[in-house]
């Protein structure tokens, strides 16, 4: 049969059409895109241009490979099914468009059968993807999705199977291959009509023009978006945050030398080009909002209805926008408050984010402005700044008692070491937490080390700080604590606090840092049980004594990337819980929530202790004092009895039970002096 292309309808040919309906779709398609880079381009600037080996390899395995997509195994398939599907199939417009003429004259005859293969199995893969994703959405739609319309996904699914369907009819029409197209050879078989084949191009056609037409006005627009979202996401270390100003040899620029009139994001365009892009990239597919422990525990975050709200906020005002001018509304009006204090920055929608969406910034960006700015932030707030400003930690105890809990245990203070522990806030004046830095300290000098502790040098990391948005205090605690680290030659620094070991690690080095390491004490104590300087936890148990499962802090498990060593320490647990390793759920603590106040009907803490508790063991191993403090408190709520104990606490128990066991005696117990 001639091709429908080549067939005239009524004072119209098949081209005619082609190039009215095809022109109008692409043609709007084109115009929406462009609008929405304009809206993006608004945005200030943001060096995203570098390590580019890495960017591509990322890309490749991110977008291409669609890793993150596949951490869900179910909902994942499906959609690479069809995603990979169409990169396939999408060549066969270069046949539907100009009436078979690129496979009969211009492809060579010994590439026509694969090419014609790959557009089917393509087209195949779609089609398999598409059918148990409608019926998921239509049948048995899952509970996140119910409330919401389901009009667009639907229309576009539909689309899809309408596009996959009518191929195989069309591809009937001309002589397919047994072997290179299965599926069109066993149609053919059909005999079907030609009115039918015509039918079945023009809907095709039409399916395909209507999908232009859809993508740029609904969420499938990160068709177009996820591209440069993965490409250029940051590259920079997990959770780190941006100094207010860096200088040109991309250091930040110090307080004395910072000359500022606005702190972090009020406007729209106060947000950069790549954090704009995101609202565009976004796929509603509410993983981020399945994380989040604000909106488990029933606060006012969503994280996706944040990446809705700048793309919304853009749209609505884009007349505005476009025209260089500001609107009224804030972006704090706009993603409100509520949501902005919510976060934990547990990092948990980032980490899962199939698009390398990048939320928390988002939020800690507002909180920089209405600290530093506009002064409207929760007010319990004020007495942590306060004490930081004046004690520097959060507690308001004097620097003279930073080192009372180490009074006994003949270990440096104020002087030049190997290894400098890095006690923290909590570890310092909690009487719960010095059991803990008690127990390191005891441990590394058991295994010899060269260790000492900064005493009333010490000043707090200013991660509480640098989270809740006051941005100048944080930079004036860490230029504080680089100056002791340069007059005591400090190179190496353990610390017990991941809030401590990230915020040393990965954001001093802006400070003048670059060449701190920094360990986590779990990270320690491992690699010493490895060159047999510490024993191995199970070889000093004698008989089992716990049970235990281990709850892993956000900054050093999904953040950190530290996992195993904790796990290491205390030679493997008993139980996880349903959430671990890089999935945990947050203690809620983080993001400086510890020092603000929660509804007693939405405490994070309480849901991860029932998910604790649920694992039948009697013991918590952590490895945060705040964890520990959060975690014991919510398990306290929830009425289960259970020890809440440090790796390193556990660790220097049992080797105080087996040298007492060796010696004759009881064990002393750690105690605070």
């Amino acid at each position: 049969m001639e091709h429908p292309l080549l067939q005239t309808y009524g004072p119209l040919e098949g081209w005619h059409i082609l190039l009215i309906v095809g022109g109008l779709s692409i043609g709007f398609f084109v115009y929406q895109v462009q609008k929405a880079t304009r809206l993006v381009m608004l945005g200030a600037a943001d060096d995203r241009f570098d390590s580019w080996i890495w960017r591509i390899r990322e890309f490749l395995e991110g977008w291409l490979g669609q890793k993150k997509v596949l951490r869900d195994r179910v909902v994942g398939t499906m959609h690479v099914l069809m995603f990979w599907g169409f990169l396939m199939l999408a060549s066969d417009m270069f046949d539907l468009t100009t009436a078979n003429a690129f496979s009969d004259h211009v492809l060579p005859e010994l590439l026509n059968g694969p090419w014609n293969g790959m557009v089917e199995l393509g087209y195949m893969m779609a089609f398999v993807g598409c059918v148990p994703a409608l019926v998921r959405r239509v049948v048995f739609s899952p509970e996140k999705l119910k409330g919401e319309s389901q009009l667009e996904g639907n229309i576009i699914l539909l689309l899809i199977l309408f596009i996959t369907m009518t191929s195989f009819v069309v591809e009937s029409a001309h002589e397919p291959s047994g072997f290179w197209e299965p599926v069109g050879y066993w149609v053919a078989g059909m005999s079907l009509a030609d009115s039918t084949v015509v039918v079945a191009y023009w809907v095709h056609i039409l399916s395909i023009c209507m999908f232009f037409v859809l993508i740029p006005l609904s969420k499938h627009m990160h068709l177009v978006m996820a591209v440069p979202n993965v490409f250029f996401h940051d590259a920079g270390p997990v959770g780190k945050m941006r100094p207010l100003a860096v200088g040109d040899d991309g250091m930040a620029v110090p307080l004395e030398d910072l000359d500022m009139d606005a702190f972090g994001v009020s406007s729209y365009t106060d947000y950069t080009w790549r954090q704009l892009i995101d609202g565009w990239s976004c796929t509603s597919c509410a993983r981020c909002q399945d994380v989040c422990p604000a909106y488990a525990s029933g606060k006012g975050l969503n994280p996706m209805q944040v990446i809705h709200d700048v793309r919304n906020y853009a749209n609505e005002h884009a007349p505005i926008l476009l025209a260089g001018k500001q609107p009224e509304e804030t972006m704090m009006q706009r993603i409100t408050d509520d949501a902005v204090w919510a976060c934990t920055t547990c990092n948990a929608c980032v980490d899962v984010c199939p698009l390398y969406i990048e939320h928390v910034p988002k939020l800690t960006d507002l909180r920089r402005n209405a600290v530093m700015e506009t002064m409207e932030y929760p007010d319990q707030l004020n007495v942590a700044f306060d004490n930081l400003d004046s004690a520097s930690n959060p507690y308001g105890f004097g620097a003279h008692e930073r080192a009372d809990w180490a009074a006994d245990l003949d270990v440096k203070v104020g002087e030049p070491a190997e290894y400098i522990y890095f006690v923290g806030c909590a570890a310092s004046f909690d009487e719960r937490n010095q059991k803990v830095a008690r127990s390191t300290i005891s441990l590394l000098k058991k295994a010899g080390l060269d260790v000492g502790i900064l005493g009333m040098q010490e000043g707090c990391s200013g991660d509480p700080a640098r989270r809740a948005g006051n941005e100048y205090l944080f930079q004036m605690l860490a230029e504080t604590n680089m100056m002791t680290f340069q007059e005591l030659g400090v190179k190496r620094i353990i610390a017990s606090c991941p809030h401590c070991f990230h915020t040393l690690g990965k954001e001093y080095a802006d400070y003048g840092g670059d060449e701190l390491e920094v360990f986590h004490h779990s990270e320690i104590l491992a690699k010493l049980q490895v060159e047999g300087k510490l024993p191995y936890f199970n070889e000093v148990v004698t008989k089992k004594e716990r049970s235990i499962t281990y709850h892993d802090p956000c900054y050093l498990g999904r953040i950190g990337g530290v996992i195993e060593e904790p796990r290491s320490v205390i030679s493997g647990v008993d139980m996880e819980t349903e959430n671990h390793g890089q999935d945990s759920f947050c203690c809620g603590a983080g993001g400086a929530q510890m020092w603000m106040e929660e509804d007693a009907d939405k405490r994070v803490n309480v849901i991860r202790a029932k998910e604790l508790a649920e694992t039948g063991c009697d013991t918590v191993a952590v490895a945060c004092p705040f964890c520990s403090i959060m975690v014991k408190d919510g398990l306290d709520a929830v009425g289960a009895d259970m020890d809440v104990k440090d790796v390193a606490e556990l660790l220097w128990e049992q080797i105080q039970k087996r040298d007492a066991e060796i010696h004759g005696g009881t064990p002393s117990p750690v105690t605070v002096k």
